[in-house]
């Protein structure tokens, strides 16, 4: 889908030569990257790196200059599937809370259709690069005679729109990647969108760091005399824990306005000719030399359907350089079934040698490859040296090919019954797997019932999902009863470093077996995640919930240390004022009672997830996103009680005031593909091999893009001969040889680069 989208972006910027801009200036398509000079066969990728509107053109002959018509050659046929021109930016800013460990982000800007006739209209398509975990809150867009906004909406009252949604609408492009698409729009119209998003913060040795995508092409910049314009960045940093906040680095010349305890407040503006052309990146921390702990409390807003108090504890790990680290015994479950072939098992293999040399020599391993069955490194838990390292290695080199079924239980028991209980060690399970399977609650309710018979000496579960097609609020619910990690990749390309820092996280735990007091004796508290995971050097622990009654002035959480010592660390307990505890844990909570209510089938907690993620902004699994389109020009009739107006019947009149309702697709995962598991369906990473007619008409498609780029009409060409038949095609291909043996060679060469 990401390939499609960027060639639909550099066919549209070729098309964009159309629009001439007087005095002989045309929009011109961007420059190669430099990588194409090394590597001929490379090329350049037009996936938005920033908030992005492009203009979606199916009919060529519509592309000119809404304030400067001008002659265009006639073409023939339509675009299909239709070409992507970017929109011209005319003004930008963005603003940022830090608050906790997440970030919550606000974009705001104009864009202007100047590829379309005046009396002409087309699709408008915004697409949102989102930074980590990144989770779309609400979009805004006004036109001069339309305006659009989002809206979050119970499944059941969506059906009767499905009949008349189009899959194009909106949805999540790639991983992390918004797109909304507003219908027609007219050309020399602004648009002008208000778009916001949560995303987590990276935590690194002490370091939060936040990084959002700000990174504008050049072909964006209105062409001509170019007058200066605003670019605007707000900052603001809220801690939570009432101590100084040290700042470390930054991408952008941001301005300090002022600072307290705990909270830092930043702003950069600039008289700019271009935009920026580099991501925004902020990263601070907290000097805490121990760790630190402490409890917040907050009232519910009045519309809040949950009246019971807020809350938020927290444990900050602190400096962990002299502190001695929990000695590891660890087994690798690693999913080798027939849908994990090629990039998927590479890359997981890629990131497991990467965790084994991770640990150390005291440190204990084996390795299960499963599918229909399992595949044993090592009966018993190895040493972790180098000579075996090296041997684990060449083993998954061996034995880890993909094929057969996925079996996750039997690989699950082996595994429990390998690890022994020990005072001095961490015993850990780490399952990767791309597949759903018919027994998933079963194996939550086994893993459950162990655990609770284990105690604190239970093996901590972490796990990873690979694709859409596995359950991953089943592997959720397994790392929450497991008291370990979550996390998932979506393409590819993120395997290796998501499970590298999965690894890091839960394999770095600094204590271990907490409790809370005040948890364990009052029913009145609702606690998420529980049970409470270990404190890890690699991230704080937040815990958050509601409760009823009185909380103390302060209290006390226990725990291990490597040292098998016991600890009290004392927690006080302090009013949050500036930030809002239930929007910042809105995400997490959701996710967490999504799994819990796939585990027990319970409605009730179904009707809290949709209340919840419509009253945050948060989408789940059961609300739907809805675009909602309000004709402007219309309410201001009716308003106004014209005779138009005034000829609408009452009950038309009500109707025709309600906005337009377009549900949008793909913002939610699902619970699993049992089915396309069963039958070994690719995750959808890589790409598909072309069939012969697909390659016939590849060669056609890049004939025609460099004929025709002298009339503007290639995305035209190319889409005629996708209705042709192989012969038809070879006919095409060998007429175009015959053109530029006449002469159009010269001209091809002048204006297009070579594709070969």
């Amino acid at each position: 889908m990401e390939s499609d989208f960027s060639d639909s972006v550099e066919s549209g910027l070729k098309l964009a030569k159309r629009v001439y801009n007087g005095k002989d200036r045309f929009v011109s398509a961007p420059k190669p990257l430099p990588a194409m000079d090394k590597f001929p066969l490379s090329r350049p990728t037009y996936l938005p790196t920033a908030l992005m509107v492009y203009a979606v053109i199916s009919d060529p002959a519509i592309v000119d200059n809404p304030d400067i018509p001008s002659y265009q050659p006639h073409v023939h046929g339509r675009c299909d599937p239709p070409v992507l021109i970017p929109l011209q930016m005319n003004e930008i800013g963005m603003e940022v809370d830090c608050d906790l460990d997440t970030a919550f982000v606000k974009v705001k800007g104009s864009w202007r259709v100047h590829c379309v006739m005046g009396s002409r209209s087309c699709d408008c398509q915004f697409v949102v690069p989102m930074g980590e975990q990144g989770s779309i809150l609400g979009v805004e867009v006004d036109i001069h005679r339309k305006s659009f906004s989002t809206q979050l909406m119970r499944m059941e009252e969506t059906q009767d729109l499905e009949k008349t949604v189009k899959s194009e609408n909106g949805g999540m492009l790639g991983p992390q990647m918004f797109c909304l698409t507003i219908p027609q729009v007219d050309g020399g119209s602004v648009l002008s969108i208000n778009v916001s998003w949560s995303q987590r913060l990276m935590y690194s040795e002490g370091q939060f760091s936040v990084s959002v995508p700000f990174n504008f092409p050049e072909y964006i910049v209105p062409p001509g005399k170019r007058f200066p314009t605003k670019e605007r960045i707000q900052l603001n940093v809220d801690t939570g824990i009432g101590k100084e906040v040290m700042c470390k680095t930054t991408s952008h010349p941001l301005k300090e306005k002022r600072r307290q305890v705990g909270k830092l407040f930043f702003s950069y503006e600039a008289d700019v000719i271009t935009w920026s052309s580099t991501d925004f990146h902020f990263s601070y921390m907290v000097p805490l030399s121990d760790i630190l702990g402490g409890l917040l409390l907050q009232s519910p807003s009045v519309d809040d359907f949950d009246q019971r108090e807020i809350f938020c504890l927290y444990l900050f790990p602190g400096n962990t350089k002299n502190r001695k680290v929990f000695r590891k015994e660890v087994i690798f479950l690693v999913d080798i079934s027939g849908s994990m072939r090629g990039k998927p098992l590479e890359n997981a293999k890629i990131a497991l040698t990467a965790a084994l040399f991770k640990l150390t020599p005291v440190d204990s391993f084996s390795i299960i490859a499963y599918n229909g069955e399992i595949h044993v490194f090592s009966s018993s838990l190895e040493l972790a040296t180098m000579e075996i390292i090296e041997k684990a290695t060449k083993w998954m080199s061996d034995t880890c090919v993909a094929g057969g079924e996925t079996n996750i239980l039997t690989p699950l028991n082996e595994a429990m019954e390998m690890l022994s209980d020990s005072d001095d060690s961490i015993t850990q399970i780490f399952l990767v797997t791309d597949g759903a399977v018919e027994d998933e609650r079963n194996i939550c309710q086994m893993i459950k019932d162990r655990t609770d018979s284990r105690g604190s000496r239970c093996p901590r579960i972490s796990t990873f999902g690979i694709g859409l097609y596995c359950n991953h609020y089943f592997l959720r619910m397994l790392a929450l009863i497991g008291r370990g990690h979550y996390d998932s990749a979506y393409d590819a390309d993120l395997i290796v470093i998501r499970i590298q820092r999965l690894f890091t996280t839960a394999s770095s735990p600094i204590l271990a077996n907490i409790t809370i007091d005040i948890f364990d004796q009052n029913d009145a508290f609702e606690v998420y995640p529980f049970p409470i995971p270990d404190l890890s050097s690699e991230c704080p622990l937040l815990l958050s919930g509601r409760y009823e009654g009185n909380f103390p002035d302060s209290f006390e959480a226990k725990g291990i240390f490597a040292d098998t010592s016991n600890t009290v660390i004392d927690l006080k307990v302090l009013r949050a004022k500036d930030i809002t505890l239930d929007k910042i844990f809105a995400k997490r909570q959701i996710d967490i009672l999504t799994a819990q209510a796939w585990f027990s089938g319970s409605k009730q907690l179904e009707e809290t997830v949709a209340k919840m993620s419509i009253r945050t902004g948060v989408t789940s699994e059961y609300t739907r996103m809805v675009l909602l389109e309000t004709d402007k020009q219309k309410l201001a009739l009716e308003s106004a009680g014209l005779k138009e107006a005034k000829k609408i019947g009452k009950r038309k009149k009500a109707a025709s005031q309600e906005p337009k309702k377009m549900p949008l697709h793909g913002l939610s995962i699902g619970f699993g593909n049992v089915a396309a598991t069963n039958e070994n369906t690719p995750s959808g990473f890589g790409e598909l091999k072309l069939t012969e007619s697909d390659i016939i008409y590849e060669k056609t498609s890049r004939c025609c893009h460099k004929l025709s780029c002298c009339c503007c009409c290639c995305p035209c060409c190319i889409n005629v001969c996708s209705k042709m038949n192989d012969q038809c095609v070879i006919f095409v291909t060998q007429l175009c040889v015959a053109l530029s043996c006449l002469g159009c060679m010269v001209c091809v060469e002048g204006c297009c680069p070579d594709d070969n």
